[in-house]
């Protein structure tokens, strides 16, 4: 298969790269997306593709699970949090997306925990999802695994912009109305794509 990766380099330098030569030649020097995009790391989803966006267009951040870890002050090492922080204050992105899906593994893992023993850092990554498992459960009364996994991928997708607005410099400017914050559900077998309403509480079909 690395065979694949390299004949996939010299198609794009000898046909898609010609094709958007301009686009790259404005874009050597500096970039101005205006889309913060926060994804799960799912091989199966292409951010740029389901947008029809083109070089330039999104700064995408992509983990297991489409997770924003909730903000603290902290000398670690956090990469989905200064990547969220150098969107917002540096580019001044005007919208952030947090993207999830039909089929996470991720949420799939936190709902069967026991599969982790053997992957110790993903293990305590998923534990971010367990507020949205334990919802889940309490509002799946019906015994159907698929619905629960749905009712998961749902609420992970609403309380990670619950956690994006625990970022001071978000909520500031999302309250201000310089900031627009979506939350996606895209469903792999049908490409449809449901944004999430702050105000009812619902995903909606985006047509």
């Amino acid at each position: 298969m690395g065979k694949k990766l390299f004949e996939g380099i010299y198609k794009f330098k000898n046909e898609d790269f010609e094709k958007y030569k301009d686009i790259f030649e404005k874009l050597k020097d500096k970039q101005n997306p205006h889309t913060l995009f926060i994804g799960c790391s799912d091989s199966r989803i292409i951010p740029d593709l389901i947008t029809k966006t083109m070089p330039g267009e999104l700064f995408t951040v992509r983990n297991i699970a489409n997770i924003v870890p909730p903000y603290r002050d902290t000398q670690e090492y956090v990469a989905t949090t200064s990547a969220i922080e150098y969107a917002v204050l540096v580019l001044n992105v005007e919208n952030i997306v947090v993207c999830g899906h039909s089929n996470c593994g991720g949420c799939y893992s936190a709902l069967h925990k026991e599969n982790l023993e053997n992957i110790p850092h993903v293990k305590k990554w998923i534990e971010l999802i367990e507020p949205s498992v334990d919802y889940a459960k309490k509002i799946c009364t019906e015994n159907n695994e698929l619905k629960l996994e749905m009712a998961v991928e749902q609420i992970n997708i609403v309380n990670q912009i619950k956690n994006l607005l625990t970022y001071p410099f978000v909520k500031e400017r999302f309250e201000d109305g310089k900031l627009n914050i979506y939350g996606w559900y895209y469903v792999i077998d049908t490409g449809d794509i449901y944004n999430y309403d702050m105000e009812d509480g619902t995903f909606k079909l985006i047509t």
